[in-house]
């Protein structure tokens, strides 16, 4: 039996009743899964639930305002999706383009692009771009990483490679980069240098792993990983992953 709507708003009233927004995090990181499985369960097609699930991203956002979430991160595709079949690929990246589009023209978010983006066809690469430029001058209440073609190792690597790169520049020999180096270096050149790590990463569709996700920057995350797959999110679910972040006593590796 369906539960009524004034139902989940009663229980959202009191799950938002029990947040301090002093416990709450300051960077969110969800993992967008189960768009395909979503489809093949309503008998669509994978682009129809990558459109669905492309949908909920404005949903999602408005509800990190309503708690003044000031940095989400938002992984739509990985580098390890880059080998699916072409066909699908090239529809998911029009999706993913058009909804970074629809984001920017709504005008409350700087988007900022995270991965390798030269590994996507130039076409969707420079959509991605054109839009993080568009959006810099932006003040709104939460600031949007779009993770495309991203991977963990890559950014590590891609990482060492700036590094090297900058120090190759500086006139340094390997061998004093190597007598030097320390891990405030590396997190210098990640995708994500200058921002705080995410303190909650959020995984949907009842998978249970991280696939590379901010290998770097979760090493203190607290990770939850919600059954519901991600067209189906709803407010509810966002608020009670963040009544139980903030149950957890966090010691951060102390």
């Amino acid at each position: 039996m369906e539960i009524p709507s004034v139902v989940y708003s009663l229980y959202e009233r009191s799950l938002l009743k029990g947040l301090d927004e002093n416990d709450l995090p300051s960077h969110v990181g969800v993992i967008l899964d189960g768009n395909r499985r979503w489809a093949r369960a309503s008998g669509l097609s994978a682009s129809d639930g990558h459109r669905k699930g492309a949908d909920k991203i404005v949903e999602f956002l408005t509800w990190c305002e309503e708690v003044h979430i000031p940095l989400v991160t938002l992984w739509l595709l990985s580098t390890d999706n880059l080998k699916r079949d072409p066909q699908e690929l090239q529809a998911l990246g029009e999706v993913i383009c058009q909804a970074a589009e629809n984001l920017a023209g709504i005008g409350r978010w700087r988007l900022h692009m995270v991965g390798a983006l030269d590994l996507l066809p130039e076409e969707f690469a420079e959509r991605l771009r054109a839009v993080e430029l568009g959006t810099a001058s932006v003040e709104g209440k939460v600031e949007v990483n779009i993770a495309v073609s991203y991977g963990g190792r890559q950014e590590i690597a891609d990482a060492v490679r700036g590094l090297l790169r900058e120090a190759s520049e500086q006139g340094r020999s390997l061998d004093e980069v190597a007598d030097s180096l320390c891990v405030d270096d590396i997190a210098r050149h990640l995708y994500t240098s200058g921002q705080p790590d995410p303190d909650l990463v959020i995984r949907t569709s009842g998978e249970i792993r991280m696939s590379g996700f901010m290998l770097w920057q979760t090493v203190h995350t607290e990770l939850y990983f919600c059954e519901t797959y991600w067209p189906d999110f709803r407010r509810t679910d966002f608020l009670r992953a963040l009544r139980d972040y903030c149950l957890r006593e966090r010691r951060l590796g102390k």
